[in-house]
């Protein structure tokens, strides 16, 4: 199949793909309620001819394109996976296909991965002939919980059939339109949510001496976890502790009984990942019962770091070259520290998640993600279709080796 073929293909339905991101982006629902969402998606899928599953893992929703250019069973199962759900944001925006739900809008270009992916499976629906083996297309609810692709796997999303390798992409709109990220190991950091509760003693403000304060407790675990960081971990080992909210107290004179906190940690080694999490707990016991106080933290949400396996990027890499030029793919480190999921599907199979630019400043396009006032150049939409159809061609092509 020639290249142009492909793009041509790709580039004809612009209009159509960018009206489907316009529809879904209009229309977004939060985290676990992605009903019509899913229900419009599995509606197209089966109008391609797929065979679908609905509600795994949630709102997730399966696709299964299987390709004739073998026999029956005969070759690899690669799976395409997007994600589906928006964010609880007030949108700020004057175009005509802004968000037309209160205080919910897509604001990390979940509705161009919806988008993206329905084409993809038309493009490769056309294409069966030239696909020796499965496309299984995973749209995963509740992303921005990091509890959908656990889900969908426990649903057996990665079986029946069984799934050989997986590929995503997410849209990145700091990242300039034309551009292509792709690189194997660590590419988007682990995350926790860390709840620290501190005890002490309440009183009054004006007889500190009689009470003790979780306040002054507190900021001390706050300034000196950060040695944890910095002191603990290797300098070549990159982690973040954030502590963003912090609450305690009723009055301006009165010592409090208890403050909570909660942060985030994140990390791109799962052994750095272990480390910290047990050291935080360890120095806030210390520091709180060394000021006659009792600190506790508890983990919350989590997910993994997104880990790309070498021979799965270099086919990516291969396909991200193809459609928008080499000098178009650097090789320098761009690693993120946001989180995703995709995680929990890079764990379990190998695989590749990869960035592609969407971002414009000439066109005023640069609010980061999730930003009430985000927004992608729909070139990228394309983009991401033909470097996703070429590294699934490629995988699935009728000579590969078997296995």
């Amino acid at each position: 199949m020639a290249q142009d073929e492909l793009k041509s293909a790709i580039l004809q339905r612009m209009p159509a793909l960018s009206a489907l991101r316009r529809h879904y982006h209009a229309h977004p629902e939060l985290s676990f309620e992605e009903r019509e969402t899913a229900a419009a998606i599995a509606t197209r899928l089966r109008e391609l001819g797929l065979e679908t599953r609905d509600h795994v893992g949630g709102e997730g929703v399966v696709g299964i394109l299987r390709g004739t250019a073998g026999g029956d069973g005969d070759g690899r199962t690669l799976m395409i996976r997007a994600d589906i759900d928006a964010l609880p944001i007030e949108e700020i925006s004057d175009a005509e296909y802004r968000s037309q739900v209160p205080g919910v809008m897509h604001a990390c270009g979940h509705d161009g991965h919806i988008a993206i992916a329905l084409t993809l499976a038309e493009i490769l629906a056309e294409r069966r002939d030239q696909l020796r083996g499965n496309v299984v297309f995973a749209f995963q609810p509740a992303e921005e919980r990091a509890a959908g692709a656990s889900k969908m796997i426990d649903e057996g999303a990665l079986d029946d059939p069984k799934v050989d390798a997986v590929i995503g992409l997410h849209l990145w709109a700091t990242y300039p339109v034309g551009k292509i990220a792709v690189q194997p190991g660590a590419v988007m950091a682990s995350a926790d949510e860390l709840f620290l509760r501190v005890r002490g003693k309440g009183g009054h403000g004006a007889v500190p001496h009689e009470a003790v304060d979780p306040i002054v407790v507190a900021a001390q675990i706050v300034v000196a976890a950060q040695t944890l960081i910095s002191r603990e971990v290797s300098p070549f080992h990159p982690a973040v502790l954030t502590w963003g909210a912090i609450s305690g107290g009723t009055a301006f004179n009165i010592i409090a009984d208890e403050v909570e906190l909660r942060g985030t940690l994140r990390t791109y080694d799962e052994a750095d990942r272990a480390f910290l999490k047990r050291r935080l707990a360890e120095l806030a016991s210390g520091i709180a019962q060394g000021m006659r106080a009792e600190a506790e933290v508890t983990v919350g949400l989590g997910t993994g770091a997104c880990v790309n396996d070498p021979e799965i990027t270099q086919l990516v890499r291969a396909a991200a070259e193809a459609t928008v030029g080499r000098e178009n793919v650097p090789t320098k480190d761009m690693r993120l520290t946001p989180s995703d999921d995709m995680s929990v599907f890079l764990a379990a199979v190998p695989g590749c998640y990869f960035f592609v630019g969407a971002g414009n400043i000439e066109r005023g396009i640069t609010a980061p993600h999730h930003n009430a006032r985000f927004d992608i150049d729909e070139a990228a939409l394309a983009i991401g279709v033909e470097t996703m159809a070429r590294a699934a061609l490629a995988y699935l092509s009728p000579d590969q080796a078997e296995g």
